[in-house]
């Protein structure tokens, strides 16, 4: 649809996740006018919008965006436990925020937000890509239209990760959420939004390398197994020298989402334009959920857990 150009400004621009969000800026038709992050590896930003001002302090980046065209939205790709504070900051100069997952780490980091979002007038959207992805629109689709049944699932992530990331903020749970919230919120967000409400949940196990709990949700009962460790892998995909497991099986069936990923932060990004993002409103249950597995006293192995914990010692 037409819309007059939106002036962006980005909060961490040489992070993992900022080219998309440059892409998104790009492809529907915005401009970036400024750029923040205190590492300066950001040569990315001449294959976008190459006259963006850029800053590695904070300080010179404030000034410089009181001074300049006023800025509608802020794109924050910070640290997690920076989303917060960089949303506020959005707020209260007069700008929207879109925020890389998590929003924020804690229930009560969200409730503070939502006053400013009144306070201000301005709005936190956040990135819930998953939730765009085709086979996972179908999906809900399918549950709502068979909603006499409760559905058996098995999630197994694994993302391999070296010895950097422990060393990194990610490896850090009060900065990054743990591996739960790090790398699973997405997950977990979508299972929530497919499946319904958390009834009870419990954790059999959660370190620095890997995580496993069930979730008993309104519509289905969850057994998930997050992990950054190699080891972890299936014998197959480690034969193959590949480095990321991602499955979800329904009621021993295997959910391929493997495919349909292109875009979808651009998608995200025009229907917040559009006035059809996701807000606070949107990630309270998910953001709950990350801090309870977060301070859940771990079980070990009994009931229904993961299969995959059968393999490992801990």
């Amino acid at each position: 649809m037409d819309q007059k150009t939106k002036n962006f400004a980005l909060i961490g621009a040489a992070g993992y996740i900022a080219p998309k969000h440059l892409d998104a800026i790009k492809k529907t038709g915005n401009q970036l006018i400024a750029a923040l992050d205190p590492n300066d590896s950001v040569g990315i930003l001449d294959s976008y919008f190459p006259n963006t001002h850029f800053f590695t302090s904070f300080e010179r980046f404030v000034v410089k965006q009181k001074l300049e065209s006023p800025i509608d939205y802020f794109s924050i790709c910070s640290p997690n436990h920076h989303h917060d504070t960089h949303c506020r900051f959005a707020l209260i100069n007069n700008a929207d925020a879109i925020c890389e997952k998590p929003l924020v780490l804690n229930p009560w980091n969200l409730e503070a937000l939502k006053r400013t979002e009144e306070e201000t007038s301005k709005s936190i959207f956040n990135i819930l890509q998953l939730r765009i992805h085709p086979e996972i629109i179908a999906l809900k689709k399918f549950v709502k239209e068979n909603n006499d049944r409760v559905f058996d699932i098995d999630l197994t992530y694994i993302t391999s990760r070296g010895p950097w990331y422990n060393i990194s903020w990610k490896g850090d749970t009060q900065k990054s959420g743990g591996i739960t919230t790090n790398i699973g919120i997405h997950f977990f967000d979508v299972l929530l939004w497919v499946f319904g409400d958390v009834e009870s949940q419990s954790v059999y196990a959660l370190n620095d390398k890997f995580a496993s709990g069930i979730l008993q949700l309104k519509k289905a009962n969850v057994r998930w197994f997050l992990s950054v460790d190699s080891n972890h892998l299936s014998n197959e995909l480690k034969e193959k020298g590949i480095t990321v497991e991602r499955s979800l099986t329904i009621d021993n069936k295997s959910f391929d989402f493997s495919k349909g990923f292109e875009n979808l932060h651009v998608k995200s990004y025009q229907n917040i334009l559009d006035g059809k993002g996701y807000t606070t409103a949107n990630v309270s249950d998910v953001i709950q959920l990350g801090y309870d597995i977060r301070e859940s006293k771990t079980v070990g192995l009994k009931d229904d857990y993961h299969p995959r914990l059968k393999k490992i010692s801990f």
